[in-house]
């Protein structure tokens, strides 16, 4: 990892421990909790510093209550899962580093969590606000970052609060960061990168380091067809960014140049409108009609992806390969899903949209690592550095 201190390099016997958590999970219109992925992978850290006698006070973002306590956001679905996961007690405090939460602190014994409510019910918080997170920091005497997810933000519980603490990184973000690092320094070769998506706008950097990085890059998704029409093949009605077609034509030219093959689709699952329940057609890229918006890849394509990918001893993806979000047009991203559960090599799934396909299916223990970063983890790997990281502790 890193040159950074880890929850393992810290005495935490007796100590208060600050753990930033990232329990920002989805919840239904019931507030009940629709995926918990983020809560079970926080429990490594927490078990850690069951076992070495800490003091643990979790904290955490859930939505966007903008600086506002907002019931809709409460932290009380979270502590009902930890509390099943854990069998143990979840103390979840009125407040966030306030009267209720002091209360309950002043009386830690070994062994004891307790949750604070949302950290975002706080202005200070998104604003990083030194205030605010001298508040957080007067309730622990260590802070242990295991929040990836968020690192990339400057807030306060990120950032601030690892000035005020000894600080450190929990086992999460130590697994997240050593599993990245080696997809940038020394992967295994051939080395695969998949990307999908519906805007090339948010993966350029990605996409030019990736070309960097990677011996082979396989593009899908909407941002395919900005691809496209920067080679000048027809692509119909479907979703191009028009002012990012320079900059789509300029990586190519630098795949060109670097050796790297960057592959395009060869054939497209089209309909005539936008719609889960609209009639499709497949057709080769060459025979896109005018009036046909593509919607997910085809079946040459999901072949010629398949065979990249069994031969890789490296692969990462990120992005779904069409509107997976209509079943009929999920096909290509599952058999991709697939695929890579099925390569012989190191498999890292970036998040976001490529881990929940991944979920769905159940396919999440036949991949090396499913990364609960998302943004994080995209920002990582477009070289860029992460303010969360930066602020830890360095190693003695």
């Amino acid at each position: 990892m890193l040159n950074k201190m880890t929850l393992k390099n810290m005495d935490v016997k007796g100590k208060r421990v600050l753990v930033r958590a990232d329990y920002n999970v989805p919840l239904n219109s019931n507030h009940q909790i629709t995926n918990d992925k983020r809560i079970r992978e926080s429990v490594p850290t927490i078990n850690y510093l069951l076992e070495h006698g800490a003091k643990i006070i979790l904290c955490s973002h859930l939505g966007r209550p903008d600086g506002r306590v907002n019931p809709e956001f409460s932290m009380a679905p979270v502590a009902e899962c930890l509390r099943k996961l854990l069998k143990k007690p979840i103390i979840l405090t009125k407040d966030v580093a306030g009267p209720d939460t002091f209360k309950f602190v002043r009386s830690m014994k070994e062994g004891d969590i307790i949750l604070m409510e949302n950290l975002r019910f706080d202005p200070g918080e998104e604003s990083n606000s030194l205030e605010f997170a001298k508040r957080l920091a007067s309730v622990a005497d260590i802070y242990c970052d295991d929040a990836f997810g968020a690192m990339h933000r400057s807030h306060a519980s990120i950032v601030r609060i690892a000035e005020l603490l000894p600080s450190c990184a929990g086992l999460l973000v130590e697994r997240e960061l050593k599993v990245l690092t080696k997809l940038m320094q020394n992967p295994e070769r051939p080395f695969v990168a998949l990307i999908g998506g519906a805007k090339v706008k948010d993966k350029i950097n990605l996409i030019s380091n990736l070309i960097d990085l990677a011996d082979v890059v396989l593009i899908g998704g909407a941002m395919a067809y900005t691809f496209m029409k920067a080679k000048n093949y027809p692509v119909g009605k479907s979703l191009i960014e028009r002012d990012k077609i320079p900059l789509a034509k300029l990586l190519i030219e630098k795949a060109e140049k670097t050796g790297t093959k960057l592959v395009l689709p060869i054939d497209h699952v089209v309909t005539g409108e936008f719609n889960f329940a609209a009639e499709s057609i497949i057709v080769s890229t060459e025979k896109f009609p005018r009036n046909g918006m593509g919607m997910d890849i085809g079946p040459k394509t999901v072949s010629r992806y398949k065979h990249y990918i069994s031969r890789a001893k490296t692969v990462f993806w990120n992005g779904p390969m069409g509107v997976f979000e209509f079943q009929n047009f999920a096909k290509g991203t599952n058999e991709i899903a697939m695929a890579v559960a099925s390569c012989k090599g190191v498999t890292v799934v970036g998040g976001g949209d490529s881990a929940a396909a991944v979920e769905a299916l159940e396919l999440q223990d036949k991949i090396t690592h499913v990364s609960t970063g998302g943004g994080a983890t995209l920002k990582l790997l477009e070289g860029a550095k992460l303010p969360g990281i930066e602020a830890l502790q360095d190693k003695i």
